[in-house]
């Protein structure tokens, strides 16, 4: 889904903050009056279209047509954006005439607007009505000749028959030389025409080196997808986890593309730069557990890592964050870095020969760290012995368009639990959090600190209109947590995180724990999709920049821990969450 995906990937990645100059502190009874003061000055039309939601779509319509005759200062009428999430609910909903009548009302109201036309093709097509879905793509692309997804559903519609290319056949296909060489140029230029900051952590000598170094390895036998993996190295060049290729962006892409007999058929884990097997699957009549492996295919551990690290796309290229993906991704990155071979023969430590390896018989995986304690839904509260609670904070993706009330009211039911309980020491645990909505970051901030702050010092984007929420002064709660904090942070966090994380180091809101952050005050975020002509790779390209306020942190390097804890082999494998028991230490003493 085009625009509305692009989009959702920009907020789940957007977040940012800043740290005030020395203000008095107001006290209790003036907190809420100085937070009306805060508020932006235009509310969201959207929210209030909410409010009546007894009512039909009709009188919701005629009801945003009034306030704007007759309140026009007071709500914003410019956020196609909020709108077009909204007729997306009710598309989602398969509620068909409620999302066809609120993309018609942005296309009134936004009339040049090319994705307004492309949301509303798409909910034709959801309702069978392939003419009138034809007739908005076809507007979508004169209006955009970019939009890529407009053109193919165009050529669906137009020819059924036409089937596109497998991911099997996708993933073998060879293209000429010179479509390749096209498509290089193109890439350059497309990240550095959208991204606002490609020459931040890369020279414009090398960016444009590395493009022609990558030409030198294309030949006539090249693949698609030795093509893709060769793109994400220019693109991860740029050090900016928000841009990537879409077989990177993606994990189900890259599972449906890649071949199950082409993965490789371990599952093992990267520690402190020691490669160990973790589950020899059907190989376990060859390895064992906790086996060392020290090079692949003839090619050493250490250096195969540090050519896949290249692969992938990191703000600031922070290791950690390239470790963690690493550890998820393993059984798909180490064939690409080794161009897919055959078969698969390792050395380990402690073995005398060369062990051939069995194909794949299932796909090798782990998307989360069994030894972490994780909660269900992300969010959770659990009081340990005496006057310690755990707040668990695994993402910030509640945006106030959709699931934003479920975090504030967590928060809030967190609070009232923690005073009634009488809790000492709150351990905030932020680990695998990849970040969201400044929504949430701003709500939690203010349960913990104890002045007057402002979330972000630098909003830039091309369609900036007014000020963003974040940009206004925040103001700590009533009921805000007055004891003692540690966090506990790891390479995943990201975006939002990065944030959050750099607020409570330059506050000193607490004792940070755990390995260095995968982000920091800084932050490129929201997404453009772009595809490539020839090969049509597609490419998620930051747009738009955050800056927290606290910018004395080194810009290359994600937020530091006050205490390093990671998790060591046996503790992974034991499922003993090493780094929150080292805090719980720490707070019986």
């Amino acid at each position: 889904m085009k625009f509305i995906s692009s989009f959702c990937l920009g907020l789940l990645t957007s977040c940012f903050f800043l740290s005030c100059g020395a203000q008095p502190k107001p006290n209790d009874a003036a907190i809420t009056l100085l937070a009306q003061d805060s508020i932006i000055k235009k509310l969201s039309i959207v929210q209030k279209l909410k409010e009546f939601e007894p009512s039909s779509i009709e009188q919701k319509i005629a009801l945003y047509y009034t306030l704007k005759k007759n309140n026009f200062e007071t709500y914003n009428f410019e956020n196609e954006t909020e709108l077009t999430l909204y007729g997306y609910s009710f598309l989602w909903a398969n509620k068909l005439s409620e999302a066809l009548a609120i993309f018609k009302l942005i296309i009134d109201e936004f009339p040049t607007s090319a994705n307004a036309y492309d949301s509303m093709g798409e909910a034709y097509l959801q309702a069978n009505d392939s003419v009138k879905a034809l007739q908005n793509y076809e507007k979508s692309l004169q209006l955009n000749p970019d939009n890529f997804f407009a053109e193919e559903v165009i050529e669906q519609i137009k020819n059924p028959t036409n089937k596109p290319l497998t991911p099997k056949e996708k993933f073998s296909k060879v293209y000429a030389k010179h479509e390749y060489m096209e498509d290089l140029d193109q890439l350059g230029q497309k990240l550095l025409s959208i991204h606002p900051h490609a020459f931040k952590f890369i020279s414009k000598e090398q960016f444009f080196k590395n493009i022609e170094d990558i030409k030198l390895l294309i030949n006539e036998k090249t693949t698609y997808a030795e093509f893709a993996w060769h793109c994400n190295s220019i693109i991860a060049s740029i050090g900016c986890s928000h841009t990537a290729s879409s077989n990177m962006q993606n994990a189900y892409h890259e599972l449906s593309i890649v071949p199950l007999a082409k993965t490789f058929p371990l599952a093992v884990r990267l520690i402190n730069g020691q490669l160990f097997v973790v589950n020899p699957m059907n190989n376990a009549d060859q390895l064992k557990v906790k086996d060392e492996i020290i090079s692949i295919n003839g090619v050493e551990t250490s250096k195969l890592i540090l050519s896949i690290y290249k692969h992938i796309s990191a703000q600031a290229h922070s290791e950690t964050y390239k470790r963690q993906k690493f550890n998820t991704y393993f059984a798909l990155m180490i064939p690409y870095a080794l161009h897919f071979p055959e078969s698969f023969e390792i050395k380990c430590k402690g073995h005398d020969k060369a062990i051939k390896l069995k194909p794949s018989s299932e796909f090798a995986s782990e998307l989360y760290d069994a030894s972490v304690n994780a909660c269900d839904n992300n969010l959770c509260l659990q009081k340990e012995d005496g006057n310690t609670a755990v707040l668990t904070i695994s993402s910030f993706n509640y945006y106030e368009w959709d699931s934003y009330p479920i975090f504030k009211a967590f928060i809030d039911s967190s609070m009232k639990v923690i005073h009634q309980s009488n809790i000492k020491h709150l351990i905030i645990d932020v680990r695998y959090n990849g970040g969201g909505s400044q929504y949430p970051s701003i709500y939690l901030l203010q349960h913990l600190m104890d002045k007057p702050f402002t979330y972000y010092s630098k909003v830039e984007s091309a369609d900036k209109k007014e000020k963003s929420f974040g940009e206004e002064v925040f103001y700590p709660k009533e009921n805000r947590f007055k004891g003692k904090l540690f966090f506990l942070i790891d390479g995943k966090g990201n975006s939002t995180t990065g944030h959050f994380m750099s607020f409570v180091k330059a506050n000193q809101l607490g004792t940070i724990i755990g390995e260095d952050l995968g982000s920091n005050h800084f932050c490129t975020a929201g997404q453009t999709l772009s595809r490539l002509k020839n090969t049509k790779l597609t490419i998620a390209i930051a747009n738009n920049t955050h800056v927290s306020g606290a910018t004395k942190w080194p810009d290359d390097k994600g937020i530091a821990p006050d205490i390093y804890v990671t998790q060591n082999l046996d503790a992974y494998l034991n499922k003993v969450d090493v780094v929150k028991n080292y805090a719980l230490k720490l707070c019986k003493k």
